[in-house]
């Protein structure tokens, strides 16, 4: 959502306060053009400025951006006369988020986005040009509303004479931590024809369609549930392990669940009388 000026610019700064740099991000190296200060109601916000002298201004609180002019112009964007800037409710103008609804819905209109605060994750230049990328992340305030585990990137980019946004979300939190180093059996996108590899991530995750086998896995894995659970999955005897998420084959719930499986991929050969036994002890670390 992207409100155009109609009217002229911003109220001014205090010019005392916004030259002073947030403390939270007082020792963070920032990408040339990039910079933290202080605006109204002492807010962080973020003031990206290109070589060519056009700025724009993203407040940290609902990750909105306020203010975006090129060189020698006015603002582009509106903000109301009337808007507060004391985190009691949004930032009204600019350009807002609506997440994760627009509305009317199961939660507050225009979602939760823009009444929380947001971080700066990363900054640089992409062809000269600043740009910033703002994390969210779930909460008590968000799981109050919305009961799930999502990362939420916003990625703004400066130019001349434009400026550009990029919002990715996603809810799958899930991930594995314990298997690298692993030799791999990776049946995606073949299950007839596995590829083999290795397993060279310290934690894996589930961005889509996952079934893979996992040969000579440790006795621990540790699975992250993605709803602030670490659940410790033990076994003996089970020396292989396969990852399984059936993305859009289960498209009304893949969202909810993954499978961490202990399997023996291999024969058992038993003797007449013997017999073979495996374990497996689930705890919450």
């Amino acid at each position: 959502m992207a409100i155009v000026s109609m009217a002229s610019s911003l109220p001014a700064m205090n010019p005392r306060s916004s030259l002073r740099v947030n403390r939270r991000y007082s020792g963070m190296a920032f990408a040339m053009g990039v910079k933290v200060t202080e605006g109204e109601g002492n807010l962080p916000k973020v003031v990206l400025t290109s070589p060519q002298g056009s700025e724009a201004e993203i407040y940290l609180f609902g990750g909105c951006i306020t203010s975006w002019k090129v060189a020698g112009g006015k603002d582009l964007l509106f903000v109301r006369p009337d808007a507060v800037f004391n985190k009691k409710k949004p930032i009204s103008g600019g350009i807002p988020h609506c997440f994760p609804q627009f509305g009317p819905g199961p939660m507050q209109q225009h979602g939760f986005a823009r009444n929380m605060d947001w971080s700066v994750v990363d900054s640089e230049n992409v062809e000269g040009n600043p740009a910033v990328t703002l994390e969210l992340k779930d909460g008590p305030y968000s799981r109050a509303m919305w009961d799930f585990s999502f990362q939420t990137l916003f990625k703004v980019v400066l130019n001349e004479k434009s400026i550009s946004t990029e919002l990715k979300a996603s809810i799958i939190g899930a991930s594995v931590r314990g298997l690298k180093g692993c030799k791999t059996l990776n049946k995606d996108p073949d299950p007839k024809n596995p590829v083999e590899s290795k397993e060279e991530r310290d934690v894996i995750t589930f961005p889509g369609f996952v079934d893979c086998i996992y040969l000579d896995a440790p006795g621990e894995l540790q699975l992250n549930n993605g709803l602030g659970d670490i659940v410790s999955i033990k076994n003996t005897n089970w020396l292989d392990t396969v990852l399984w998420n059936p993305h859009l084959q289960m498209e009304a719930c893949y969202r909810d669940f993954v499978c961490v499986e202990n399997a023996k991929i291999g024969n058992v050969q038993l003797e007449p009388k013997s017999s073979w036994t495996a374990n497996q002890f689930l705890s919450i670390v």
